[in-house]
């Protein structure tokens, strides 16, 4: 078994594992808003990229998403989740630092690829991603 899958509850929604249940967004909610509500209630593994970009940009039960991020990340780093090829990944890395605290082995293992990515590949992604994957390489400590 992959050591990221303990971590992963995929037959499971954020509503039953980050307590508690959110109630129905607001009838004036955006469409944003409307659909991190019905994230929360769909199984962790019925989600695609996109899905798990919006909710780790939307900082949402991030210890149960960001899991899932990596194990994407891992298969496919410059993953285009629904913007742009890289997104997924940039979105996984602006994380705030505390959200890798309890994920300390998930963060080495992001680490690892962002550092196996080609200069070529990260200088293609958008003004200041080299930056931010530096940064993130930084905050979490050394590769280990």
């Amino acid at each position: 078994m992959d050591p990221v899958d303990h971590l992963l509850h995929l037959d499971r929604t954020l509503d039953e594992l980050d307590p508690p249940r959110w109630p129905p967004p607001p009838a004036d909610a955006t469409r944003l808003v409307r659909t991190v509500h019905e994230l929360r209630r769909v199984p962790l593994g019925a989600m695609g990229a996109a899905d798990l970009r919006m909710l780790v940009t939307q900082r949402v039960a991030l210890p149960y998403v960001l899991p899932l991020a990596v194990r994407l990340l891992i298969e496919e780093p410059l993953l285009d989740a629904y913007f742009y090829e890289g997104d997924l990944l940039l979105a996984t890395v602006n994380a705030p630092p505390s959200a890798w605290t309890p994920l300390p082995e998930l963060a080495a293992r992001l680490r690892a690829v962002i550092t196996r990515l080609p200069e070529t590949e990260v200088a293609a992604l958008p003004r200041g991603a080299a930056e931010e994957l530096a940064r993130f390489s930084a905050e979490t400590g050394p590769l280990g």
